[in-house]
């Protein structure tokens, strides 16, 4: 965007506490907060609610809190009795905190936007994966989308129209417990083909390691995993680096500490900051993604 970071200092005390100090005045400015809510996600979030309510204090305009990754998007409904929605929790606390606009990057579900009372800005990832697929130059005849899961069929039907409006696969599996699941079988054709798997993130990678195994089984000739957001939880490098993937396709919503031969990490820089600039001059954000 061309322009400098405000200046902060964030410390912690001695018992872990964090204190935020301003070190400039934001007295009616419009204040865009950036923090990816990954691991550590307590932390991390916890920095974000504190530098919202010092903005705040101090006479800020506007607060946005621009969350790269939005942390314990998964927990977004109730699947068994005395279960959390912490998602909505999660969005509580932003609000009460005092921040005026969310601008998060493809959430795990777009109902999660129902969960903030104020603004939401929802940006996507896609045209960044798009326009480096584009650029490898991959056959329209060649190239099928595959979702991981059912849940990720809208998902990967927009992303297959927009690559060429390219065949989608789906896999069906069935979860038996948190970060744990089994590939029952494909729906769709793959043999022969270049199965670009997509996905919102890759947490163990348990899900798209074990659909990636059934599309070879099935014939296909090369697969490609693309998500937003790569958590990569122990021991998902293992597991993504053992030679099922030709490619493995993230961007830098969450900052990778470890890397591998297939890995290849997108920046998102300019995605955010033509959004940024957008909300701010109260333009049109949605056309970036026509």
């Amino acid at each position: 965007m061309g322009l400098e970071l405000g200046k902060r200092t964030i410390k912690r005390f001695a018992d872990g506490e964090i204190h935020v100090h301003l070190e400039e005045s934001v007295r009616g400015c419009d204040i865009f907060l950036v923090q990816p809510t990954c691991p550590p996600a307590n932390e991390n979030l916890m920095e974000l609610f504190v530098m919202i309510d010092a903005c705040r204090r101090a006479h800020a305009k506007t607060i946005t809190a621009v969350i790269p990754y939005f942390g314990y998007a998964r927990a977004d409904r109730k699947t068994l009795g005395r279960e959390s929605i912490a998602a909505k929790l999660v969005a509580n606390l932003i609000t009460e905190a005092g921040a005026n606009r969310v601008l998060a990057c493809d959430l795990h579900s777009g109902q999660s936007m129902g969960y903030f009372d104020i603004p939401v800005d929802h940006v996507y990832g896609q045209p960044v994966i798009l326009d480096y697929l584009a650029s490898k130059m991959i056959s329209a005849d060649d190239l099928v989308v595959v979702s991981p899961d059912v849940g990720g069929v809208a998902r990967a039907r927009a992303f297959a129209k927009k690559l060429s409006d390219a065949p989608l696969a789906i896999v069906d599996k069935r979860r038996q417990g948190h970060n744990v699941s089994e590939v029952m079988n494909l729906i769709g054709d793959v043999k022969g083909k270049i199965a670009i798997m997509v996905d919102d993130m890759i947490d163990t990678a348990g899900t798209i390691t074990n659909g990636a195994a059934l599309l070879r089984q099935e014939g296909a000739k090369a697969v490609y995993a693309c998500c937003t957001h790569g958590v990569f939880s122990p021991p998902a490098i293992e597991r993504l680096s053992g030679g099922l993937f030709e490619e493995v396709i993230v961007t830098n919503t969450i900052p990778v500490k470890h890397s591998f031969k297939q890995l290849t990490i997108l920046s998102v820089a300019n995605l955010l900051g033509e959004t940024i600039w957008r909300v701010y001059d109260d333009s049109s954000v949605s056309s970036i993604f026509r």
